[in-house]
């Protein structure tokens, strides 16, 4: 049975968010940096914002800081914005270790209801995924709550789970169907790609909005030219070192060149002990870094003369996907070396920066072996920094957001995006936040 719509709050009057998610301050992750940027715009509007994240222990799988920094149990931490952070127990792991990481993620999200059942009954409650075990939290939570429920895709998920062969056959299998389940009855879903919104759309979910990752471009600086002196090319990869990014292509790629250049490759994951063998095997000019923050990361940039963003280039999903440290690279003004596509190649393109090149090692050894011997093709010209500017400062992203918040609470359209992406109707939300489609099982 529908449940008649709450009374909408009047007209601009702040709003109280829940946000639910497996990694967030003070970590240093993908969630962390998209909605620090955004609850600090949300809570310069007055909102109120509670978070439901575990005890922080992102990326090695233990606590490593204090515990008044990473958090305790049951007794409500203040964030850097004035957000009210309420920590869930996690199972310690090995960070490297894909089953036990999975059953850390099922006991936080389990978790993260009763938790999330002990805050303050928001106007909306967003989950960000993945992880996929959140993705069920957040809607039974909401549901529990009766209030709207805004699920945000950071990934092409369920599609990443045939590309990536965590399921395998014709038969659609249990992921699969729990996220479609919870994407069809969602009030909203947010894509960071306007490739996957429409992807979504296709499958009939509604509403679909695309509010892409970004940064504050405010405080990242526009890095000086690189030299034109004759000397080794120094290239640079700063992320994840996962399956995703197929960093032992760039490995090989450095072997082919030789000499001519160094590749350094900053941070973790769970590919880096066999990134460093085959570096070792191949004799490749490769340097290993411990992953970084703050002013460091500025210091590898600044060394740096080209930078890379990698996906592989085999798995379908990936076209609808943009690493998000393409616009951290946009920004600072470096070339960008863009293993990459779809999306994420028209990105680079639109904005001059770079060169977008085969995940091969052969072709990507052939532009290195280019940019060593002139080092003026190196030289760009700004766009990347306006691009971002125009599509991917967090001001503007976080004003998007805002209004479509905003819309779906009041029980008004959804706004359109500024490209004039559809909104949406949100008519049929109840107060429960359940937006049932006509039959009561996942589509078949």
């Amino acid at each position: 049975m529908r449940l008649r719509a709450r009374r909408p709050a009047p007209p601009d009057a702040p709003l109280r968010l829940q946000l639910l998610c497996h990694s967030y301050w003070p970590e240093h992750s993908p969630p962390q940096r998209r909605w620090q940027g955004l609850i600090t715009a949300f809570r310069g509007r007055g909102w109120d914002v509670d978070v439901v994240a575990p005890v922080a222990h992102f990326p090695e799988g233990r606590r490593r800081l204090p515990r008044d920094q990473a958090g305790r149990l049951l007794r409500p931490q203040q964030g850097p914005h004035g957000e009210r952070v309420h920590r869930v127990p996690y199972i310690p792991h090995r960070g490297t270790a894909h089953a036990a990481r999975l059953i850390d993620q099922l006991v936080s999200a389990a978790l993260s209801v009763p938790v999330g059942l002990l805050t303050p009954r928001p106007d909306a409650l967003v989950v960000t995924a993945p992880s996929l075990p959140i993705l069920l939290a957040g809607y039974l939570l909401a549901r529990l709550r009766r209030v709207p429920l805004v699920v945000e895709m950071r990934d092409a998920w369920p599609d990443l789970a045939r590309d990536a062969r965590l399921v395998k056959g014709t038969a659609k299998s249990l992921i699969e169907r729990v996220v479609e389940y919870v994407q069809a009855r969602a009030d909203l879903v947010v894509a960071v790609t306007a490739g996957f919104a429409q992807t979504l759309r296709d499958r009939g979910v509604d509403p679909v909005v695309t509010i892409s990752n970004g940064l504050d471009l405010s405080r990242v600086p526009a890095l000086p030219p690189v030299g034109t002196a004759p000397g080794p090319l120094r290239a640079l990869y700063l992320g994840n070192h996962g399956e995703s990014q197929r960093l032992d292509v760039l490995v090989r790629a450095s072997a082919l060149v030789g000499e001519a250049m160094e590749l350094h490759l900053v941070g973790h994951g769970v590919q880096r002990p066999a990134l460093i063998e085959l570096a070792r095997e191949l004799n490749a000019p490769v340097v290993f870094h411990e992953s970084v923050h703050g002013p460091a990361v500025l210091e590898q940039y600044t060394a740096a003369d080209t930078c890379i963003v990698s996906l592989r280039d085999d798995w379908k999903s990936f076209e609808t996907t943009v690493p998000s440290k393409t616009y951290e690279v946009l920004a600072i003004g470096r070339h960008v070396t863009a293993v990459v596509r779809g999306e994420a190649e028209r990105i680079v393109r639109d904005a001059g920066a770079g060169n977008v090149v085969a995940s091969d090692p052969e072709a990507i050894a052939a532009l290195w072996r280019r940019l060593a011997a002139d080092r003026a093709l190196l030289l760009t010209t700004g766009g990347g920094r306006r691009w971002v500017a125009e599509h991917a400062d967090h001001r503007h992203l976080a004003d998007r957001y805002a209004r479509v918040l905003r819309a779906l609470v009041d029980g008004e359209p959804i706004p359109a995006g500024p490209t004039g992406e559809p909104g949406g109707s949100v008519a049929g939300a109840t107060a429960s936040g359940d937006r049932r489609t006509d039959a009561d099982t996942p589509a078949a």
